[in-house]
């Protein structure tokens, strides 16, 4: 008969030594760190109450972020329109190393990984609720459709505030994610809030979100001041605000399951504000937009404002350093953004790395309503206080033609306050900056000219910077292969549009061909103008 007790205490100490040696292991074994990534839709930088620059929004968990990690003063993305944009963000690749991911509403290339599609390849659990790459079509991966930003959890609704706001309940959405993954491994998620995308519920931020009409301290210069501008900006306000909640609430459940400290939260937005001018264009307004980062155990010194400039194809490098990914040229091709994980590693504030003192901008077709499905190219440089631009094609509409209604812009109050002054004749100013042509060149000193309506371009005081603005800019450009730069710029004008209804839209327009109202509105279409 065997003893079991001579074989049993052995056994026990075989197996407690094998599962001290695993915990040891585990122990030894850094903890890789959550991602949150948080992008609202259509948000301009300086209405997220940590920049101090505006009172009639109240964004109290962006600060949150803000206040216990870095804020970033001159982040910007080099597209500001909602697809390209976040072909950026998810690739670290600049709109002209993108092929079709250029454009508004395109085919995702097969060609192009994203960090997310990278995090689940190393084991990551990923996931999104609301917007994630979008509009347009990602495509498929060994015939399996492609998750650019996870797999989605959109299953939760709620009743919204507005007839405008989504019913989506992103923390609801997240909450269950956070809930079925194994707590043993890392996660990486996306909410994308598909607020203040356009359209609003007109009076809703005076009706519901406490405000005063002279709440607003300034109305941008290139919109009239009077009270339907101002609601559409309160309405804007109610709308931001409301993404802001989500994200308190999004951080909460964080906290409460524990995970909060060892979670990278970024929060940001996709472009500026969907007003004329703005959204779509390339201006300081348009470009330049909110980053704050918050990571408790990664970020040692926070309430740190870094002025050092950041491009949006600087967050998947980031990202992937971060979570200590090796990367793969197959999966992620080459990344042209720089990690900015030492500055988050930094005890310094102010310009850490000087050599961070500009970023490249541009844009090809951001949307419908041209001949052809035509874009308007533009290629522009932002340092030393200005910004230069160059349109490649100052015959076009920049905002789209008249006789489609101006389509690059989004229909909204204040469009129809500026085109009803140039109709009437009390303000053809405002319209020639928002809608009309402009010339090849743009260079606006923002720090004295923050609006950008003083084109300096053609200003001998001024042709020096000029010069050496596109030296630089040129110069970069060829190094990164883009087209434009070869005299192959053709080619974006000829990658088709991922909806069959926004193809050839100005074509089949002009035949008759009735079109959604949801893209054109009756009272935007125009003669063309002489001009």
């Amino acid at each position: 008969m065997i003893d079991s007790k001579k074989y049993f205490v052995p056994l026990l100490i075989a197996v407690g030594l094998l599962a001290s040696g695993q915990s040891q292991a585990s122990e030894d074994k850094p903890k890789r760190p959550n991602i949150l990534f948080c992008i609202a839709d259509d948000a301009s930088f300086q209405h997220m109450g940590a920049y101090g620059l505006t009172k009639w929004v109240n964004t109290p968990n962006f600060n949150r972020v803000a206040n216990e990690g870095v804020l970033f003063m001159n982040a910007y993305t080099p597209n500001a329109k909602c697809a390209p944009s976040r072909s950026c963000i998810l690739t670290g690749r600049n709109p002209w190393q993108l092929e079709e991911a250029a454009n508004h509403v395109p085919f995702f290339p097969a060609k192009f990984r994203t960090w997310m599609e990278e995090l689940a390849h190393q084991g990551y659990q990923t996931g999104f609720t609301g917007k994630g790459w979008a509009p347009g079509k990602p495509g498929s991966l060994d015939g399996k459709p492609r998750q650019l930003t996870g797999k989605p959890f959109m299953t939760k609704k709620l009743k919204a505030p507005t007839s405008s706001i989504s019913t989506t309940d992103y923390a609801g959405n997240f909450e269950d994610f956070m809930n079925q993954r194994n707590p043993e491994e890392p996660f990486s998620f996306w909410y994308g809030g598909h607020e203040p995308h356009r359209t609003y519920e007109y009076g809703s931020g005076l009706a519901k979100g406490n405000k005063k009409l002279s709440d607003i301290d300034r109305v941008p210069a290139f919109w009239p001041d009077n009270e339907v501008v101002r609601n559409d900006m309160l309405d804007y306000a109610f709308e931001v605000e409301y993404f802001d909640q989500n994200l308190g609430k999004i951080l909460d459940i964080l906290e409460k399951k524990g995970e909060l400290d060892n979670t990278i939260i970024i929060v940001t937005s996709d472009n500026g504000m969907p007003f004329p001018r703005i959204k779509g264009h390339v201006y300081e307004y348009d470009n330049h937009l909110p980053l704050a980062v918050m990571w408790k155990e990664g970020i040692a010194h926070p309430k740190r404002k870094i002025e050092d400039f950041i491009s949006f194809i600087d967050l998947a490098p980031t990202i992937l350093e971060a979570a200590g990914v090796k990367r793969d040229k197959q999966i992620m091709n080459d990344i042209q953004g720089e990690s900015f994980l030492s500055i988050l590693k930094s005890d310094k504030q102010g310009i850490v790395e000087p050599k961070r003192d500009h970023v490249l901008i541009g844009k090809e077709r951001t949307d419908v309503g041209r001949p052809h499905d035509q874009g308007y190219p533009v290629r522009g440089i932002i340092k030393d206080h200005f910004i230069y631009t160059k349109n490649y094609e100052p015959s076009r509409w920049p905002a789209g033609n008249p006789e489609t209604g101006y389509l690059d812009t989004d229909g909204s109050p204040t469009k129809t306050e500026i085109l009803n002054g140039r109709r009437n004749g009390t303000d053809v100013r405002r319209w020639e900056i928002s809608f009309g042509k402009k010339g090849p060149e743009e260079l606006y000193r923002f720090d004295q000219d923050f609006d950008n309506m003083n084109n300096l371009a053609n200003d001998p005081k001024y042709a020096d910077i000029k010069q050496r603005l596109v030296q630089q800019m040129e110069k970069e450009l060829k190094e990164q292969k883009d087209p434009r730069m070869e005299g192959k710029g053709a080619i974006f004008d000829s990658y088709p549009y991922s909806e069959a209804k926004t193809r050839n839209f100005y074509d089949r327009m002009m035949k008759g061909e009735k079109m959604e109202a949801k893209w054109v509105n009756p009272t935007d279409v125009e003669t063309v103008p002489e001009q």
